[in-house]
């Protein structure tokens, strides 16, 4: 089954030149996504039909959610908490040395934080409640979305040049990551895996960049349906709204990948920069899992 943009809906011409990391906030019932480069988190309320600059700070590649609500950024080597006030606080720094900064992050369900950092030898880094850092695997050439099964047994991980989504074994008890294996792999011609996202029936979202589209993916790997944009840089997925029923889709502007896009992808093409949502029958989604990390 496939979808055409006429399904897809722009909610807000934002313009960002890398957004990403969308999650529904929903003590807020808002969205919140960042521009990368720019620094910009940004809040979308549906109820009002919104965009708004939250926050402008450095250089965030992701973030996660705190369990009292605030939002902890992962930035450029740096981790700050923010407030649901606006009020910004470091809390760390140098927390990934030898690469340039940090990019998607996910928390699991006991409050760890998992990030890639990039930049080098691209790395997943686990952060655990104590603010205590482990390397959990190396080597990537660009560390990107990520997810967990329903199960709470595996872990999803991207890494967007290889175009590989891969798999991990996940131990919830210890926070460990086992037995990597390719769970979908993107074809040259077709984009870069970028962001992903799981829905409540365990199927994988990942959003391709230069693709112009959404992929969902079965539990076993298999293409089950694909979302199609009316821009061709597509960097993000998440599940929002009062029933998680809300699929909103970041896009970029960006020329920093333009060497890996595919020839089949038309340079004249929109490159995006706005905020999308699309909503599949009977899909929804799940709530992000919340960080508990306090740093010393």
């Amino acid at each position: 089954m496939q979808s055409t943009h006429d399904d897809v809906e722009l909610v807000s011409s934002t313009g960002c030149e890398i957004g990403e990391n969308p999650l529904w906030h929903r003590d807020m019932a808002k969205l919140f996504f960042v521009d990368i480069p720019a620094g910009t988190v940004y809040t979308y309320d549906p109820a009002r039909r919104d965009c708004s600059a939250f926050k402008r700070t450095r250089i965030t590649g992701g973030f996660t959610m705190q369990q009292d609500g605030s939002l902890l950024l992962f930035q450029d080597g740096r981790i700050a908490t923010l407030a649901l006030d606006g009020s910004l606080c470091q809390v760390a720094s140098d927390q990934c040395p030898g690469n340039e900064r940090f990019n998607d992050v996910i928390a699991d369900p006991e409050g760890r934080v998992y990030a890639g950092a990039m930049g080098g030898n691209g790395r997943i880094l686990r952060f655990d409640l104590d603010g205590t850092v482990t390397e959990m695997a190396d080597g990537f050439k660009g560390p990107n979305g990520m997810g967990f099964t329903p199960d709470l047994r595996g872990m999803y991980f991207t890494d967007s040049p290889a175009r590989r989504i891969y798999y991990f074994d996940y131990d919830r008890k210890t926070g460990s990551l086992s037995n990597r294996r390719t769970f979908a792999e993107i074809s040259e011609d077709e984009g870069l895996p970028d962001g992903i996202t799981v829905d409540a029936e365990g199927y994988v979202w990942s959003a391709i960049w230069f693709g112009g589209r959404l992929r969902r993916y079965a539990p076993d790997g298999g293409l089950d349906r694909e979302v199609f944009l009316p821009v061709v840089q597509v960097s993000s997925v998440t599940f929002g709204g009062p029933q998680l029923t809300d699929m909103y889709i970041t896009t970029t502007w960006s020329t920093t990948a333009d060497s890996l896009r595919p020839a089949a992808c038309d340079p004249e093409a929109a490159r995006g920069g706005g905020l999308y949502r699309a909503r599949g029958p009977g899909i929804r989604g799940t709530l992000p899992f919340r960080s508990r990390i306090r740093f010393s």
